[in-house]
């Protein structure tokens, strides 16, 4: 068995990292189908190729025996205005184990490696969104240290 590593994605990676984004717009659509698609695509191919290419926008996917069993989208963010500090956080945009992968620690060595990435590039903080109807999300992003920064609420119009 090869042994597992974590690496910038590369245009090799785009059909597992599409069959990993479906599987993340599923788990959204189970939890709030008036809002997410059942089917349907976050990016064009050329537009993951394009953030694949940036490099304030790295995706890291982790592969095991040639296979991609995880990706964390990332985005470096430059802050600072008025009343805010000048600051660099990363934003993860989106972090997603293969559901076959889950419970192996894959995500874990995903977010590690992000955090050693984020400390690297001077980074203030690490930041991301979590959706409220996906608590096992929730709970991982807690156990792995995280805790609320702000609380997003919202009110359905009908």
């Amino acid at each position: 068995m090869e042994h597992p590593h974590i690496r910038l994605a590369l245009p090799k990676d785009l059909d597992a990292v599409n069959d990993l984004l479906q599987q993340v717009l599923t788990v959204h659509h189970i939890g709030r189908p008036d809002l997410f698609n059942e089917i349907g695509k976050k990016y064009t191919d050329e537009e993951l190729l394009a953030i694949f290419a940036n490099p304030q926008t790295p995706v890291f996917v982790y592969e095991a025996d040639g296979k991609v069993l995880g990706y964390a989208f990332c985005a470096l963010k430059h802050k600072g205005s008025g009343s805010l500090r000048e600051l660099t956080s990363l934003y993860i945009d989106d972090l997603c184990v293969d559901q076959e992968a889950r419970g192996k620690h894959v995500g874990k060595a995903l977010f590690e490696y992000v955090k050693f990435f984020a400390k690297e590039q001077g980074c203030y903080n690490i930041t991301l969104h979590v959706w409220e109807c996906n608590p096992v999300a929730q709970a991982f992003y807690e156990s792995l240290g995280m805790k609320p920064q702000y609380t997003s609420m919202e009110l359905i119009c009908e």
